[in-house]
């Protein structure tokens, strides 16, 4: 019997009720990606990234482990970050390791929509082995995923239209 680690991919868009500088500042700083982590995930800062936003980074920048606090306390996973592109003002791209997963791409774009931004957020991901062999293993993760990534979007509405 063979097992194969298949590349999973989650697609999630938006519509926010702010312009695009607003949204691009939210997201590319700890503050705003922890506000729309919160209250589930908190994500704490690696060194190079201290007092910066994805802006400041130059792209190919490894900046180090993040790691995933389950409700702020209990450490789950960590994301070893790189930031690969950077589109100033409107798209980054994060290519990185993780505890669980070999491989982690996100991608987050934003187009403006008058004084409204559509926010698109594109995830793939390779589930870890051992439980990367595990059969529907990597759909339970993407299902997951979804859920949070869809949690982040509302999140970030609320953030920005200070409903949350």
């Amino acid at each position: 019997m063979t097992f194969e680690r298949t590349t999973q991919r989650i697609d999630m868009t938006s519509v926010v009720d702010a312009p695009i500088e607003e949204v691009w500042a939210a997201v590319t700083s700890p503050a705003g990606i922890n506000a729309e982590l919160s209250p589930y995930l908190k994500m704490t800062v690696p060194a190079p990234f201290r007092g910066r936003t994805i802006a400041d980074i130059e792209p190919g920048t490894r900046l180090g482990r993040s790691f995933f606090l389950l409700f702020g306390a209990v450490p789950i996973d960590f994301d070893d970050i790189t930031v690969a592109e950077i589109d100033p003002g409107r798209r980054f791209r994060e290519q990185s390791t993780m505890m669980s997963m070999s491989t982690w791409v996100h991608e987050r774009t934003l187009r403006p929509l008058g004084e409204r931004t559509e926010v698109v957020d594109a995830v793939s991901f390779v589930p870890r082995t051992p439980l990367g062999l595990i059969p529907g293993w990597g759909s339970v993760l993407r299902v997951c995923l979804s859920l949070l990534f869809r949690h982040r979007h509302r999140r970030l509405q609320a953030h920005l239209t200070g409903r949350g």
